[in-house]
């Protein structure tokens, strides 16, 4: 390991209080990579709230209200981490985990009938929702 001089000496970070962490492994094993923006900004805030053990409760409004983001971005992003087994999610608190040994792929085949489309495409979705509310919305 190289050895360089602090920039700021009078600056140096030094644990007080709670503290957050994040393994060297998640970036140099790809689970960064791995990781779309939302989930990113979401994995970092559970670290970043999170007691001893991982440990979070926040609302998603709370959430989607301090990250900037909206809830149709947060479901998606929140699910993903559960599917990658980076978080874990009871309904009511959250636990960021140990990471995994190896980066958990997700595969999400292509949509190709019509039921696929109208059950997984958000576009769809909003168009189905917007047309049972017998009122036409942008």
């Amino acid at each position: 390991m190289v050895e360089i001089d602090p920039l700021c000496p009078n600056r140096i970070r030094k644990i007080a209080g709670s503290f957050a962490f994040i393994e060297h492994r998640f970036l140099r094993e790809g689970f960064w990579a791995s990781l779309d923006h939302y989930e990113l900004l979401l994995y970092f805030f559970l670290i970043i709230v999170g007691d001893r053990s991982g440990l979070s409760f926040y609302s998603y409004d709370k959430i989607c209200t301090l990250l900037r983001i909206p809830v149709d971005e947060y479901i998606p992003a929140r699910n993903s981490l559960i599917e990658k087994d980076l978080i874990a999610f009871d309904g009511h608190f959250f636990q960021v985990l140990s990471l995994p040994e190896k980066v958990l792929k997700t595969y999400c085949p292509p949509l190709r009938k019509q039921e696929e489309i109208e059950k997984h495409d958000p576009a769809t979705v909003q168009q189905l929702i917007v047309n049972s509310l017998g009122s036409r919305h942008d």
